[in-house]
């Protein structure tokens, strides 16, 4: 029983305050943390949800009127669904099959509403719910950066309300076609939502089989897109059954057939595919990764580069022999380089030293970096000034650099990083948004942005060729799917995910490199530099890996592919299709909304 408006507003009261009391606490907890340089842990969560909640109910108690307990109940429950069955926190991604269905409820039951004069909106409730969704994933974030955590995630549900506000409309004008709408613009969100200046697909929804790998094997054809599609269509099956209970009073034997067998039959298939996988590839290469576990924050950046070249290094001996041919070390593991020297500094010099009795082993990390432009030199749109104390101007570009290093070899191969993380390292819509470059360098981030480069870069050595993927760029399936494209047999992910303290954004996103590996059949080596540091094999399983926190090395031999998937050779092919779709059917949506208010028009 839905209690009334007076009996609910006490515990509605009670409920408010304590959530913001928890909110203040965690908010001073935070800021005493950081003025003793400590980390925050989990105490973004909690400032984070409870802030959002006692605000809810700041605006329920304000409200006039009976309060809507069954429609904010639906809201809440989708939330749930989706946060539970999220990498990192439980291993049930299925849930997901069930996420967007009291949302579906809540629209359906919204429109009646209005069709009967109400004037009750969709936009509260749904945006009540995926700030909840993508706090209780995603909170995180405001571990390294709590304006950009909030942001990060504010931003993140209003644009995941565009999707679904379309499909509320084509629903309204074309009934027929509406839940087939709500598909492909969610599908089409997710694909431009990873080829945009203020990139974030974190939460894609084919992303949520990432720690079950075994049941998406399948992704060798259609890449994260097809387990969105399976989870948007299960969502719109199980609605299907749900309304067709109320309506009639009894589930529909057929509809639960086909919510069965579209349940059972992609993971049946993935099992077959799993169990027989062969490994592909004759070539094998000895890889040792080496994890130094400097924290981020308030080491890896101020202790001396000798003190963190010397932890490299012995952690390095202890494994190192003759027949290892690459040695893996984490993004940023070393600073300030000037790209056209790189060999001249001290830490290059002595790592040749110390290895020069391995000829031929390649050593792959990341490097701060940077580019002094020339004279004559023309400048980019990352270029930055620096007044020397001659009063003379020097312009330059830094990078986020990957290099390789090989004993006995001169050159010195490079990537520079290319999928920016957006703030930290691009500033997105920087021409529209110029007057905003003092707040976006205010909140840690930079207005120049990191320089990149148009092309994938593989490295080679010998018959070997490897992947240098950086960080954020193993979130991206067809960014990553280049690099083979361009020849790589395996990849090196060098990361840092130590910004986010031990929380679940450093599993979520080992995770996902289970997926680019199924993707692609490439073998992984990642060295993340606080963990989770792994050797991840051609069907995505975690074969190794080294526990967050801790300093450490893994040595495995890798099997090199030279095979390419269909999803490589294809790429988001399903997220094209929606796109062409969904075009379709919102110009038929205006088109049918215009003919409906304007009669007179078709009549004439």
């Amino acid at each position: 029983m839905i209690p009334s408006k007076s009996k609910a507003f006490p515990y509605l009261a009670a409920f408010t305050a304590v959530m913001l009391v928890v909110s203040a606490v965690s908010a001073w907890s935070m800021y005493s943390l950081n003025s003793q340089e400590m980390l925050w842990g989990y105490r973004p969560f909690w400032f984070l949800l409870c802030s959002w909640l006692g605000i809810a109910g700041l605006i329920l108690l304000a409200g006039r009127g009976r309060i809507q307990w069954r429609r904010i109940g639906l809201a809440t429950l989708s939330a749930v669904l989706l946060s539970l069955g999220f990498p990192g926190i439980l291993p049930v991604p299925w849930l997901a099959f069930a996420g967007f269905v009291p949302l579906l409820i809540l629209e359906k039951e919204l429109k009646t509403a209005r069709e009967n004069g109400s004037k009750a909106r969709l936009f509260p409730y749904l945006y009540f719910a995926l700030v909840l969704w993508n706090i209780l994933t995603t909170f995180w974030v405001a571990d390294s950066s709590l304006a950009a955590g909030l942001f990060a995630i504010l931003a993140n549900a209003l644009l995941m309300c565009i999707p679904f506000l379309l499909f509320q409309l084509t629903n309204r004008v074309i009934p027929r076609l509406g839940y087939a709408a709500f598909a492909a613009y969610w599908i089409s969100f997710e694909y431009l939502h990873l080829n945009w200046d203020l990139t974030w697909p974190w939460l894609t929804l084919g992303n949520f089989f990432a720690q079950v790998p075994a049941t998406v094997q399948w992704y060798e054809f259609t890449g994260v897109f097809g387990g969105s599609l399976w989870i948007l269509v299960m969502n719109i099956l199980l609605f299907q059954a749900y309304e067709e209970r109320q309506q009639t009073g009894r589930w529909r034997r057929n509809r639960i057939m086909q919510i069965g067998l579209l349940g059972v039959t992609p993971v049946a298939v993935s099992l077959v595919q799993y169990f027989t996988f062969q490994a592909q590839g004759h070539q094998q290469a000895e890889v040792l990764i080496v994890q130094p576990n400097y924290e981020p924050f308030y080491e890896k950046f101020t202790l001396p580069e000798d003190f963190q070249l010397n932890g490299y290094i012995d952690l390095t001996r202890s494994r190192l022999d003759s027949t290892v041919d690459y040695i893996v070390y984490p993004e940023s593991a070393f600073r300030s380089m000037e790209t056209d020297r790189i060999n001249d500094y001290p830490t290059t010099i002595r790592l040749r030293k110390t290895f020069a009795a391995y000829p031929g082993l390649s050593i792959v990390t990341g490097l701060d970096a940077y580019h002094i432009f020339g004279s004559d030199e023309p400048h980019t749109g990352h270029t930055r000034t620096h007044v020397g104390a001659d009063g003379r101007t020097m312009f330059y570009e830094t990078y986020n650099l990957a290099a390789q290093l090989t004993i006995g070899q001169e050159e010195v191969q490079q990537y520079k990083k290319s999928k920016l993380v957006p703030g930290p390292e691009n500033f997105p819509f920087k021409r529209i948004l110029f007057f905003m470059e003092p707040v976006v360098e205010q909140l840690g981030g930079t207005a120049a942005g990191l320089g990149t480069q148009p092309r994938r870069s593989v490295f080679t050595k010998d018959r070997f060729r490897i992947a240098p993927v950086i960080c954020y760029e193993s979130v991206f399936g067809e960014y990553f799917a280049g690099y083979v494209r361009a020849g790589a047999q395996a990849a090196f992910i060098v990361t840092n995910d130590g910004w986010w303290d031990n929380t679940p954004g450093h599993r979520q996103h080992l995770y996902f490199a289970s997926l680019r590996a199924i993707e692609t059949r490439r073998p992984i080596a990642r060295s993340a530099n606080t963990g989770i540091s792994a050797f991840i094999n051609q069907r995505g399983d975690i074969e190794q890996s080294l526990p967050y926190g801790v300093d450490g090395t893994l040595r495995q031999s890798i099997r090199l592919n030279d095979g390419i998937t269909f999803y490589v050779r294809w790429g988001d092919l399903i997220a094209r299709i929606a796109m062409f779709l969904a075009a379709l059917l919102l110009l038929a949506t205006l088109v049918n909304r215009y003919r409906n208010s304007h009669p007179t028009a078709t009549d004439n």
